[in-house]
């Protein structure tokens, strides 16, 4: 049954991280105006209750990950850090001027790239002038991700005395061949050192990021990859499905279709991945997500708090998310914006004083109705439609898209909502799609997204 569902799904899907995607974007109800007006507002009305969240793009690594997706600035010239930092701090400035009172930060993530590629030293200039004009609410959360080979002790001691507390490691395989292939070398006492570095350090939460459907994974593989991150056991771990989209990543060109898992395999390697994390005590949350017992992500969604933004899932909600440096994108609720995604571009901006947003998108009424019952799905597996607030002729459309996935047993819908299966939450993507009002008016001629298995 599993096989047959995985193989009628296994389509190209948005990851939902939010709505509109960002290939529906509309530049037409979009201004650098209206953006900093929808950030006024945004920090009017939820600052005070709520707190900001900021999210800090660090692009730069020593060596190229050919499965990567993200944004990144290949060098080994450390050089390029301090003028990046100053650039970051006078985005923030730019924005800070945009606020009308000291903003609240709620939760700061520092992604890339390599965040432990800049030294301890100029991350803590960095998060020293982020906070010198703001303060930090009692539940904040500070958190940073790391490769495990040059994460250092003075890393992990500099950020935890600024109040970091959650740290990620990206280990992706232990399996050596996979590592080759895809220039991700680290060793299992490499993780192992950073994990109890970390641990001794007060770190309360450490997460590993996983992916299933790498380049010559094999069953066996992964099973040796999941017993060493058992004897680790971190405290939350994401096991995604690796994204193969050559067209937009070049770096993935180093092999082929060939020599990736068949979808048939790939379904295995998650659904082993899978049983033997929740064999070894983790619980599944939301998508693609396992915690233990004790991690604030479990608290989250057993408590209905679970959140989901553009940095993943979270404990910690706050309507305004501020996202600096080259290509990060913001969120103001009503609108979104992305920042240019060459370094250089960005400095030459920042350094003219402007923020350097290049694209972004105003939420319509159906945008919004829709966003929150796909934000609903994605993080509490459910929604409803009591009031007239979360109704839209959009949404009835899409739930008639949705009887297959219901016959299906994904889903089960009455009058008023929808709750996912146990077995539709390995669908979780594509349940929220057949609510994409934007996909189904405008469907892609050429492949935009990755497959959903």
């Amino acid at each position: 049954m599993k096989s047959k569902l995985s193989d009628k799904y296994n389509v190209a899907v948005p990851r939902y991280t939010s709505y509109p995607t960002v290939p529906y974007w509309e530049a037409d109800s979009f201004s650098n105006d209206r953006w900093r007006e929808a950030v006024r507002t945004s920090f009017r009305e939820s600052n005070a209750a709520e707190g900001i969240s900021l999210y800090i793009h660090l692009p730069f690594c020593e060596s190229l990950c050919t499965y990567c997706g993200c944004n990144t600035r290949i060098t080994r010239n450390h050089k390029v850090e301090a003028p990046y930092i100053a650039a970051v701090l006078k985005e923030w400035a730019l924005y800070l001027k945009c606020f009308d009172g000291k903003p609240v930060i709620r939760e700061l993530h520092l992604g890339g790239g390599t965040p432990t590629f800049f030294s301890p030293e100029h991350l803590e200039i960095l998060i020293n002038g982020l906070l010198k004009h703001a303060s930090v609410h009692e539940r904040a959360e500070f958190s940073f991700e790391a490769h495990p080979g040059n994460t250092t002790k003075a890393h992990l001691d500099t950020l935890y005395r600024l109040g970091f507390k959650r740290l990620s490691l990206g280990i992706q395989d232990f399996d050596p061949k996979v590592q080759l292939m895809i220039n991700r070398i680290q060793s299992y006492q490499d993780v192992e050192r950073a994990t109890e570095e970390a641990r001794s350090a007060g770190y309360r939460s450490v997460n590993y990021d996983l992916i299933y459907g790498l380049p010559f994974q094999s069953l066996e593989g992964l099973v040796d990859t999941m017993d060493s991150v058992l004897k680790l056991r971190p405290d939350r771990i994401a096991f995604y499905s690796y994204a193969h989209v050559p067209w937009v990543r070049p770096g993935q060109r180093r092999y082929t279709e060939q020599d990736l898992p068949s979808a048939d395999l790939k379904g295995k390697l998650y659904e082993t991945g899978r049983e033997m994390l929740k064999a070894g005590g983790y619980t599944e949350i939301g998508m693609d997500h396992f915690t233990l017992q004790t991690d604030s992500l479990f608290t989250a969604e057993k408590d209905g708090r679970l959140h989901r933004n553009f940095m993943g899932y979270t404990d910690q909600y706050s309507r305004l998310m501020i996202g600096l440096g080259v290509s990060a994108i913001s969120d103001t609720w009503t609108g979104f914006a992305q920042n240019v995604k060459k370094v250089e571009d960005y400095l030459e901006l920042v350094n003219n004083g402007e923020i350097p947003v290049f694209k972004g998108h105003i939420l319509s009424a159906e945008d919004l109705v829709l966003r929150q019952h796909i934000l609903n799905i994605m993080c509490k597996g459910t929604t409803s439609w009591f009031s007239a607030e979360l109704q839209h002729v959009s949404l009835w459309e899409g739930l008639q898209r949705m009887q297959e996935l219901e016959a299906d047993g994904l889903v089960e819908i009455t009058d008023q909502s929808l709750r996912v299966t146990i077995l539709g939450k390995r669908f979780l993507r594509n349940i929220c799609m057949t609510l994409d009002a934007r996909l189904w008016r405008n469907q892609p001629a050429t492949q935009l997204f990755s497959m959903a298995v």
